[in-house]
Protein backbone atom coordinates (compact mmCIF):
# COMPACT_ATOMS: atom_id res chain seq x y z
CA UNK A 1 0.00 0.00 0.00
CA UNK A 2 1.21 3.59 -0.92
CA UNK A 3 0.27 4.91 2.17
CA UNK A 4 1.92 8.18 3.56
CA UNK A 5 4.68 8.40 1.39
CA UNK A 6 4.93 11.72 1.85
CA UNK A 7 4.91 11.80 5.21
CA UNK A 8 7.74 9.08 6.08
CA UNK A 9 10.04 11.16 3.77
CA UNK A 10 8.51 14.32 4.97
CA UNK A 11 9.44 13.19 8.68
CA UNK A 12 13.17 11.58 8.28
CA UNK A 13 14.52 14.77 6.38
CA UNK A 14 12.95 17.28 8.23
CA UNK A 15 14.77 15.18 11.11
CA UNK A 16 18.23 15.73 9.43
CA UNK A 17 17.69 18.75 8.38
CA UNK A 18 17.01 19.58 11.77
CA UNK A 19 20.01 17.91 13.07
CA UNK A 20 22.28 19.33 10.53
CA UNK A 21 20.97 22.97 11.43
CA UNK A 22 21.76 22.72 14.93
CA UNK A 23 23.07 26.75 16.08
CA UNK A 24 22.09 28.43 12.71
CA UNK A 25 20.06 31.03 12.77
CA UNK A 26 17.93 30.01 9.57
CA UNK A 27 17.07 26.23 9.74
CA UNK A 28 16.12 24.63 6.09
CA UNK A 29 12.46 23.65 5.01
CA UNK A 30 11.06 20.75 3.64
CA UNK A 31 7.94 21.04 0.95
CA UNK A 32 6.36 18.08 -0.93
CA UNK A 33 4.24 18.08 -3.34
CA UNK A 34 3.14 16.83 -7.21
CA UNK A 35 4.99 18.51 -9.81
CA UNK A 36 2.62 20.63 -11.80
CA UNK A 37 5.10 22.53 -14.53
CA UNK A 38 8.97 21.96 -14.75
CA UNK A 39 11.41 23.45 -17.10
CA UNK A 40 15.41 23.38 -16.99
CA UNK A 41 15.80 25.65 -13.73
CA UNK A 42 12.04 25.45 -12.16
CA UNK A 43 9.60 23.08 -11.17
CA UNK A 44 6.02 24.42 -9.91
CA UNK A 45 5.30 21.86 -6.84
CA UNK A 46 1.40 21.57 -5.60
CA UNK A 47 1.73 21.68 -1.75
CA UNK A 48 -0.76 21.25 0.77
CA UNK A 49 -0.61 25.47 1.35
CA UNK A 50 -0.31 26.69 -2.26
CA UNK A 51 1.81 26.36 -4.95
CA UNK A 52 5.72 26.58 -4.60
CA UNK A 53 7.87 27.61 -7.09
CA UNK A 54 11.26 25.34 -7.08
CA UNK A 55 14.50 26.45 -8.17
CA UNK A 56 17.04 24.18 -9.11
CA UNK A 57 20.86 24.92 -8.87
CA UNK A 58 24.24 23.42 -9.66
CA UNK A 59 24.75 22.26 -6.07
CA UNK A 60 21.11 20.88 -6.08
CA UNK A 61 21.14 16.90 -5.42
CA UNK A 62 18.19 14.81 -6.64
CA UNK A 63 18.04 11.75 -5.61
CA UNK A 64 14.84 9.37 -6.97
CA UNK A 65 12.94 7.44 -3.90
CA UNK A 66 11.59 3.84 -4.51
CA UNK A 67 7.47 4.09 -4.53
CA UNK A 68 7.92 0.59 -2.56
CA UNK A 69 9.92 1.20 -0.14
CA UNK A 70 9.45 5.25 0.61
CA UNK A 71 12.98 5.67 2.50
CA UNK A 72 14.91 8.79 1.76
CA UNK A 73 17.80 6.53 3.03
CA UNK A 74 17.36 3.92 0.31
CA UNK A 75 17.33 6.63 -2.26
CA UNK A 76 19.37 6.03 -5.40
CA UNK A 77 21.49 8.80 -7.63
CA UNK A 78 18.77 10.58 -9.69
CA UNK A 79 19.03 13.43 -12.13
CA UNK A 80 16.75 17.04 -13.10
CA UNK A 81 15.94 15.32 -16.24
CA UNK A 82 14.14 12.06 -14.72
CA UNK A 83 11.46 14.32 -13.20
CA UNK A 84 8.29 15.00 -14.53
CA UNK A 85 4.93 16.39 -13.89
CA UNK A 86 2.80 14.26 -11.95
CA UNK A 87 5.81 13.14 -10.25
CA UNK A 88 6.14 13.46 -5.76
CA UNK A 89 8.83 16.08 -5.28
CA UNK A 90 10.50 16.13 -0.59
CA UNK A 91 12.65 19.19 -1.21
CA UNK A 92 14.85 20.78 0.89
CA UNK A 93 16.29 24.09 0.84
CA UNK A 94 15.36 27.71 2.46
CA UNK A 95 12.06 28.55 1.77
CA UNK A 96 11.72 32.63 0.87
CA UNK A 97 9.68 34.97 3.20
CA UNK A 98 6.48 34.65 1.40
CA UNK A 99 6.79 31.04 1.29
CA UNK A 100 6.41 30.66 -2.14
CA UNK A 101 9.66 29.95 -4.04
CA UNK A 102 12.91 28.11 -2.52
CA UNK A 103 16.26 27.40 -3.91
CA UNK A 104 16.82 23.42 -4.03
CA UNK A 105 19.51 21.71 -1.64
CA UNK A 106 18.31 18.46 -2.08
CA UNK A 107 15.44 16.93 -4.17
CA UNK A 108 13.98 13.57 -3.47
CA UNK A 109 11.35 12.34 -5.91
CA UNK A 110 8.97 9.27 -6.67
CA UNK A 111 8.12 9.06 -10.44
CA UNK A 112 4.73 8.88 -11.51
CA UNK A 113 5.21 5.36 -13.46
CA UNK A 114 6.42 4.09 -10.27
CA UNK A 115 3.60 5.01 -8.30
CA UNK A 116 1.35 3.55 -11.17
CA UNK A 117 3.24 0.26 -11.11
CA UNK A 118 2.98 -0.53 -7.74
CA UNK A 119 -0.60 0.78 -7.58
CA UNK A 120 -1.27 -1.69 -10.30
CA UNK A 121 0.68 -4.52 -8.11
CA UNK A 122 -1.67 -3.91 -5.11
CA UNK A 123 -4.84 -3.58 -7.18
CA UNK A 124 -4.18 -7.29 -8.45
CA UNK A 125 -3.06 -8.08 -4.85
CA UNK A 126 -6.87 -6.74 -3.07
CA UNK A 127 -8.27 -8.58 -6.10
CA UNK A 128 -7.00 -12.04 -5.09
CA UNK A 129 -6.08 -11.58 -1.23
CA UNK A 130 -9.28 -8.81 -0.21
CA UNK A 131 -11.98 -9.01 1.25
CA UNK A 132 -14.96 -6.79 2.10
CA UNK A 133 -17.81 -6.64 4.23
CA UNK A 134 -20.02 -5.05 7.21
CA UNK A 135 -18.53 -5.57 10.51
CA UNK A 136 -21.84 -7.74 12.08
CA UNK A 137 -19.82 -9.08 15.71
CA UNK A 138 -17.05 -7.68 17.81
CA UNK A 139 -15.48 -10.16 19.67
CA UNK A 140 -13.60 -8.79 22.50
CA UNK A 141 -12.41 -11.80 24.15
CA UNK A 142 -11.32 -13.63 20.99
CA UNK A 143 -10.34 -10.06 19.15
CA UNK A 144 -12.40 -11.87 15.94
CA UNK A 145 -14.78 -10.38 13.68
CA UNK A 146 -17.41 -11.32 12.10
CA UNK A 147 -18.26 -8.88 8.86
CA UNK A 148 -21.27 -9.64 6.11
CA UNK A 149 -19.72 -9.67 2.85
CA UNK A 150 -22.35 -9.00 -0.25
CA UNK A 151 -22.34 -10.68 -3.24
CA UNK A 152 -24.40 -10.86 -6.64
CA UNK A 153 -25.18 -13.82 -5.19
CA UNK A 154 -26.11 -12.63 -2.31
CA UNK A 155 -24.57 -12.60 1.62
CA UNK A 156 -22.16 -14.94 3.54
CA UNK A 157 -20.81 -14.36 6.70
CA UNK A 158 -17.28 -14.58 7.29
CA UNK A 159 -14.94 -14.45 10.99
CA UNK A 160 -11.98 -12.48 10.29
CA UNK A 161 -9.14 -12.95 13.07
CA UNK A 162 -6.38 -10.62 12.53
CA UNK A 163 -2.30 -12.40 12.17
CA UNK A 164 0.31 -11.38 14.99
CA UNK A 165 1.21 -7.86 14.30
CA UNK A 166 -1.62 -7.01 11.83
CA UNK A 167 -2.11 -3.42 10.93
CA UNK A 168 -5.17 -1.71 11.43
CA UNK A 169 -6.14 1.51 9.76
CA UNK A 170 -9.52 3.52 9.75
CA UNK A 171 -10.37 6.38 7.40
CA UNK A 172 -10.49 9.68 8.21
CA UNK A 173 -13.66 12.17 7.21
CA UNK A 174 -15.14 12.62 4.36
CA UNK A 175 -12.39 10.29 3.02
CA UNK A 176 -11.71 7.19 1.19
CA UNK A 177 -8.61 8.08 0.23
CA UNK A 178 -5.60 5.47 1.88
CA UNK A 179 -3.21 8.33 2.16
CA UNK A 180 -4.86 9.57 4.84
CA UNK A 181 -6.07 7.00 6.88
CA UNK A 182 -5.31 6.97 10.49
CA UNK A 183 -3.67 4.02 12.60
CA UNK A 184 -6.21 2.26 14.52
CA UNK A 185 -6.97 -0.84 16.59
CA UNK A 186 -9.05 -3.55 16.79
CA UNK A 187 -10.62 -1.66 19.78
CA UNK A 188 -11.91 1.05 17.80
CA UNK A 189 -13.76 -1.42 15.38
CA UNK A 190 -17.69 -1.43 15.54
CA UNK A 191 -20.47 -3.06 14.86
CA UNK A 192 -22.08 -1.56 11.53
CA UNK A 193 -18.46 -0.42 10.61
CA UNK A 194 -17.71 -1.09 7.16
CA UNK A 195 -14.19 -3.06 6.57
CA UNK A 196 -11.90 -4.50 3.68
CA UNK A 197 -9.28 -6.37 4.70
CA UNK A 198 -6.22 -8.21 2.86
CA UNK A 199 -4.88 -11.68 3.98
CA UNK A 200 -5.82 -15.37 3.30
CA UNK A 201 -9.14 -17.18 3.47
CA UNK A 202 -10.31 -20.40 3.96
CA UNK A 203 -11.50 -22.79 1.13
CA UNK A 204 -15.35 -22.28 1.71
CA UNK A 205 -15.11 -18.41 2.76
CA UNK A 206 -15.86 -18.68 6.11
CA UNK A 207 -12.59 -17.80 8.03
CA UNK A 208 -10.45 -14.84 7.18
CA UNK A 209 -6.60 -14.30 8.50
CA UNK A 210 -6.19 -10.52 7.72
CA UNK A 211 -3.07 -8.95 8.16
CA UNK A 212 -4.20 -5.28 7.28
CA UNK A 213 -7.52 -4.32 8.03
CA UNK A 214 -9.46 -0.66 7.20
CA UNK A 215 -12.48 0.10 8.66
CA UNK A 216 -14.82 3.08 8.61
CA UNK A 217 -17.99 4.23 9.50
CA UNK A 218 -20.58 5.49 6.64
CA UNK A 219 -23.50 6.27 5.65
CA UNK A 220 -26.42 5.97 2.47
CA UNK A 221 -28.89 8.70 2.14
CA UNK A 222 -31.98 8.94 -0.80
CA UNK A 223 -33.00 12.47 -1.36
CA UNK A 224 -35.19 13.98 -4.60
CA UNK A 225 -33.10 17.38 -6.42
CA UNK A 226 -34.21 20.15 -5.68
CA UNK A 227 -31.03 21.98 -7.25
CA UNK A 228 -27.71 21.72 -8.72
CA UNK A 229 -25.23 24.25 -7.80
CA UNK A 230 -22.57 23.64 -10.93
CA UNK A 231 -20.05 26.35 -9.81
CA UNK A 232 -19.65 24.98 -6.28
CA UNK A 233 -20.28 21.58 -7.29
CA UNK A 234 -22.95 21.22 -4.71
CA UNK A 235 -26.31 19.40 -4.89
CA UNK A 236 -29.32 20.10 -2.79
CA UNK A 237 -31.65 17.60 -1.73
CA UNK A 238 -34.68 16.89 -0.25
CA UNK A 239 -34.32 13.49 2.06
CA UNK A 240 -36.31 11.04 1.73
CA UNK A 241 -36.35 10.04 5.42
CA UNK A 242 -37.00 13.10 7.08
CA UNK A 243 -38.23 15.47 4.32
CA UNK A 244 -35.17 17.90 5.45
CA UNK A 245 -33.09 19.71 2.82
CA UNK A 246 -29.45 18.23 2.73
CA UNK A 247 -26.42 19.99 0.65
CA UNK A 248 -24.32 17.40 -0.65
CA UNK A 249 -20.46 18.50 -1.79
CA UNK A 250 -19.02 16.74 -4.74
CA UNK A 251 -15.81 16.62 -5.90
CA UNK A 252 -12.98 15.73 -7.92
CA UNK A 253 -12.62 12.57 -6.29
CA UNK A 254 -16.45 11.69 -6.32
CA UNK A 255 -18.02 9.22 -8.13
CA UNK A 256 -21.35 9.32 -10.04
CA UNK A 257 -22.85 6.79 -11.82
CA UNK A 258 -26.43 5.78 -13.11
CA UNK A 259 -28.11 3.44 -13.26
CA UNK A 260 -29.25 2.22 -17.10
CA UNK A 261 -33.32 2.01 -16.19
CA UNK A 262 -33.74 -1.42 -17.43
CA UNK A 263 -30.69 -2.76 -15.42
CA UNK A 264 -32.20 -0.90 -12.57
CA UNK A 265 -35.50 -2.69 -12.64
CA UNK A 266 -34.13 -6.11 -13.53
CA UNK A 267 -31.91 -5.43 -10.00
CA UNK A 268 -34.68 -4.31 -8.01
CA UNK A 269 -37.16 -7.33 -9.18
CA UNK A 270 -34.52 -9.85 -8.45
CA UNK A 271 -34.42 -8.64 -4.60
CA UNK A 272 -31.23 -6.51 -5.53
CA UNK A 273 -31.80 -4.04 -3.00
CA UNK A 274 -33.50 -5.94 -0.44
CA UNK A 275 -33.30 -4.24 2.93
CA UNK A 276 -30.40 -5.27 5.64
CA UNK A 277 -31.79 -3.45 8.76
CA UNK A 278 -29.30 -1.42 8.24
CA UNK A 279 -27.81 1.73 6.63
CA UNK A 280 -24.20 1.52 6.55
CA UNK A 281 -22.27 1.16 3.37
CA UNK A 282 -19.10 -0.31 2.13
CA UNK A 283 -17.27 2.40 0.54
CA UNK A 284 -15.34 1.94 -2.89
CA UNK A 285 -11.68 3.72 -1.54
CA UNK A 286 -9.50 5.64 -3.86
CA UNK A 287 -6.31 3.80 -4.51
CA UNK A 288 -3.47 3.21 -2.18
CA UNK A 289 -1.70 6.56 -3.33
CA UNK A 290 -4.99 8.48 -2.78
CA UNK A 291 -5.48 9.69 -6.70
CA UNK A 292 -8.93 8.56 -8.09
CA UNK A 293 -9.22 5.01 -9.76
CA UNK A 294 -11.19 3.89 -12.78
CA UNK A 295 -14.05 5.88 -12.74
CA UNK A 296 -11.18 7.97 -12.68
CA UNK A 297 -8.44 5.48 -12.02
CA UNK A 298 -7.17 1.84 -10.49
CA UNK A 299 -8.06 0.71 -6.99
CA UNK A 300 -7.25 -1.83 -4.98
CA UNK A 301 -9.71 -4.78 -5.36
CA UNK A 302 -12.64 -4.00 -2.61
CA UNK A 303 -15.28 -6.92 -3.38
CA UNK A 304 -16.11 -10.24 -1.81
CA UNK A 305 -13.42 -12.59 -2.02
CA UNK A 306 -12.06 -12.80 -5.65
CA UNK A 307 -12.93 -9.46 -6.18
CA UNK A 308 -14.56 -10.01 -9.51
CA UNK A 309 -17.87 -10.31 -10.91
CA UNK A 310 -19.40 -7.85 -8.40
CA UNK A 311 -21.97 -5.24 -8.38
CA UNK A 312 -19.46 -2.83 -8.24
CA UNK A 313 -17.55 -4.18 -11.04
CA UNK A 314 -20.57 -3.54 -12.88
CA UNK A 315 -20.89 -0.16 -11.88
CA UNK A 316 -17.90 0.51 -12.95
CA UNK A 317 -18.82 0.06 -16.77
CA UNK A 318 -21.15 2.54 -16.44
CA UNK A 319 -20.23 6.25 -17.81
CA UNK A 320 -19.15 8.93 -15.34
CA UNK A 321 -21.60 11.81 -14.73
CA UNK A 322 -21.03 15.47 -13.65
CA UNK A 323 -23.20 17.30 -10.75
CA UNK A 324 -24.65 19.40 -13.90
CA UNK A 325 -26.02 16.54 -15.43
CA UNK A 326 -28.43 16.03 -12.75
CA UNK A 327 -31.56 18.20 -12.22
CA UNK A 328 -34.52 18.84 -10.28
CA UNK A 329 -36.52 16.40 -9.18
CA UNK A 330 -34.33 13.43 -10.01
CA UNK A 331 -34.07 11.22 -6.68
CA UNK A 332 -30.45 10.30 -5.96
CA UNK A 333 -28.42 8.44 -3.29
CA UNK A 334 -25.13 8.99 -2.08
CA UNK A 335 -22.38 7.83 0.27
CA UNK A 336 -20.64 9.38 2.63
CA UNK A 337 -18.55 9.58 6.12
CA UNK A 338 -20.99 9.68 9.40
CA UNK A 339 -19.54 13.62 10.27
CA UNK A 340 -22.25 14.78 12.66
CA UNK A 341 -23.71 17.27 10.08
CA UNK A 342 -27.54 16.69 9.09
CA UNK A 343 -27.34 19.78 6.72
CA UNK A 344 -24.08 19.32 4.41
CA UNK A 345 -22.04 16.60 3.90
CA UNK A 346 -19.20 15.50 0.91
CA UNK A 347 -20.17 12.55 -0.97
CA UNK A 348 -17.73 9.80 -1.68
CA UNK A 349 -20.28 8.37 -4.39
CA UNK A 350 -23.58 9.59 -6.15
CA UNK A 351 -25.74 7.00 -7.92
CA UNK A 352 -28.68 8.00 -10.09
CA UNK A 353 -31.48 6.32 -11.49
CA UNK A 354 -32.02 4.05 -8.18
CA UNK A 355 -35.74 4.92 -8.37
CA UNK A 356 -36.51 1.27 -8.39
CA UNK A 357 -34.67 0.76 -5.44
CA UNK A 358 -36.44 3.06 -3.51
CA UNK A 359 -39.63 1.67 -4.37
CA UNK A 360 -38.57 -1.69 -3.35
CA UNK A 361 -38.17 -0.21 0.19
CA UNK A 362 -40.96 1.63 0.52
CA UNK A 363 -43.13 -1.75 -0.91
CA UNK A 364 -41.50 -3.91 1.41
CA UNK A 365 -41.58 -1.24 4.68
CA UNK A 366 -45.56 -1.37 4.18
CA UNK A 367 -45.77 1.61 1.78
CA UNK A 368 -43.81 3.97 4.04
CA UNK A 369 -42.09 6.92 2.22
CA UNK A 370 -38.85 8.15 3.78
CA UNK A 371 -36.49 5.88 3.41
CA UNK A 372 -33.22 6.69 4.84
CA UNK A 373 -29.96 5.82 6.13
CA UNK A 374 -32.24 3.72 9.52
CA UNK A 375 -34.70 3.08 7.08
CA UNK A 376 -33.44 -0.50 5.96
CA UNK A 377 -32.83 0.21 2.07
CA UNK A 378 -29.82 -1.22 0.27
CA UNK A 379 -28.52 -0.46 -3.22
CA UNK A 380 -26.40 -1.92 -5.25
CA UNK A 381 -22.90 0.01 -5.36
CA UNK A 382 -23.49 1.60 -2.24
CA UNK A 383 -23.76 -0.85 0.09
CA UNK A 384 -20.81 -2.89 -1.25
CA UNK A 385 -17.00 -2.13 -1.63
CA UNK A 386 -15.92 -2.77 -5.09
CA UNK A 387 -12.17 -2.87 -7.09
Amino acid sequence: MLRNISFLILFVITAAASSTAAGQAVKPSVIAGDVTSIDEKTATVATKSGPVVVNFTDQTVFKKVSAVNPDFKTATDGAKTDIGVGDRLTVTGILAADGRSLPAKNVYFITKADVAAKNAKETEEWRRRGIAGKVTNVNTQTGQLTIEVRGLMGSTSTVLTPKEGADFLKYAPDSVRFDEAVKSSLAEVNVGDMLRALGDKSADSTSFAAERVITGAFQTIAGTVVSVDAAKNEILIKNLQDKKEITVAVSDSTVIKKFPVEMAERLAGAGGARPMGGGNVQMRPANPGGQPGPAGGGRPGMGGPGGGGSIDDMIERFPNMAASDLAAGDMIAFSSSKNGNAARVKAIKVLAGVEPFIRLAQATSGGRRGQGVDGGFSIPGLDSIGP
